[in-house]
């Protein structure tokens, strides 16, 4: 017959192992979330994506990205995707730097710098605003 002692130290142990395997369990699953949470350095992803096309002939899109950009690049648009480049555009405002539009597209600056346009060869034209924070022109 077991004694007490035997019985108890059983459970302690049975306890102990219990106890360790659900920590690591809960460790594992915290840092897969953390991992898979996070952006590669250098990268965009579009976060949210608005069309209002109540308007006869024209569409108006709005798009939020988040990106994880590299010391000295802010996040942009390169080829018509979010796209971190470097901060010096964006704080001087010479958007078509950046190469926002597609390769058969035309860039030009709008007149008061708030944005730019992508001429396509057919005529039909895209106009982008920037609408930015001090906050984030100064990083």
């Amino acid at each position: 017959m077991a004694s007490p002692f035997r019985k108890r130290t059983r459970q302690r142990d049975a306890w102990l192992t219990m106890s360790s395997t659900f920590w690591v369990v809960v460790l594992l699953s915290g840092l897969l979330i953390l991992y898979c949470g996070q952006l590669v350095a250098g990268t965009c992803e579009i976060v949210t994506l608005d069309r209002d096309s109540s308007q006869p002939r024209r569409t108006i899109a709005r798009q939020t990205a988040r990106c994880a950009c590299r010391k000295g690049q802010i996040a942009g648009t390169t080829r018509a995707s979010p796209a971190c480049v470097d901060a010096h555009i964006v704080r001087s405002r010479q958007w078509c730097e950046m190469m926002p539009c597609l390769d058969d597209e035309g860039c030009d600056l709008l007149v008061n710098r708030t944005g730019w346009t992508c001429a396509q060869p057919g005529g039909r034209v895209k106009t982008t605003t920037v609408s930015a924070t001090k906050q984030q022109l100064r990083t």
